[in-house]
């Protein structure tokens, strides 16, 4: 089971923004967060949550997406995502940034795999500026956005490929705005 939540928890870029998704759905996700390991227990990071048309749409005008197709404005207009968590730490706790970023990830993940069990998607964001979205989400100092998670049910198609003879791993569209994912082989990841 676990094996087909990570096939289905894609990137997604692509939303019905008709599903909008509660604030009780958030903190679920960030109630099933919370139990995740955490370096030396500390336990600095804080979740940011929203919901709310005005403050996704916030969100949402602080991020750049899909680095790697820059011709394509993405999210597609009418296709963005109707909820962000931005996980954030606190620095009261401790000012190492960089400590915890393996615990963000686990913290990020599992709140997809959570959301892709309830048949949404996500995407983590790691494209924006902290102090820009520290400021305008009215933020305390101690306060530090370190990655945004995009949320909503999935409007767009993802195919997993293997990776090409030429060894490019680049993510690509179609021409019917189709996504795909190169994967490497499972014998090339195995070190012995």
């Amino acid at each position: 089971m676990i094996k087909e939540l990570v096939r289905k928890n894609r990137s997604y870029r692509g939303y019905d923004e008709n599903c909008r998704i509660s604030r009780e759905t958030l903190v679920e996700l960030v109630d099933c967060a919370r139990l995740c390991p955490s370096s030396v227990n500390k336990q600095p990071l804080k979740y940011y949550i929203a919901w709310e048309k005005e403050q996704v749409d916030l969100i949402q005008s602080m991020t750049r997406w899909a680095r790697a197709l820059p011709e394509l404005d993405l999210p597609h207009p009418g296709k963005r995502p109707t909820a962000f968590i931005v996980i954030c730490q606190d620095t009261s706790m401790d000012e190492n940034l960089n400590r915890y970023q393996k615990d963000v990830g686990i913290v990020a993940q599992t709140m997809l795999l959570s959301a892709v069990e309830q048949g949404l998607g996500g995407c983590m964001i790691g494209n924006f500026t902290a102090g820009e979205v520290q400021k305008k989400l009215q933020l305390e100092e101690k306060i530090r956005p370190l990655l945004i998670v995009a949320l909503g049910k999935p409007a767009e198609e993802i195919t997993l490929v293997d990776v090409p003879e030429d060894g490019n791993t680049n993510y690509y569209r179609d021409e019917k705005d189709h996504h795909y994912v190169p994967k490497r082989s499972l014998e090339e990841e195995l070190l012995n």
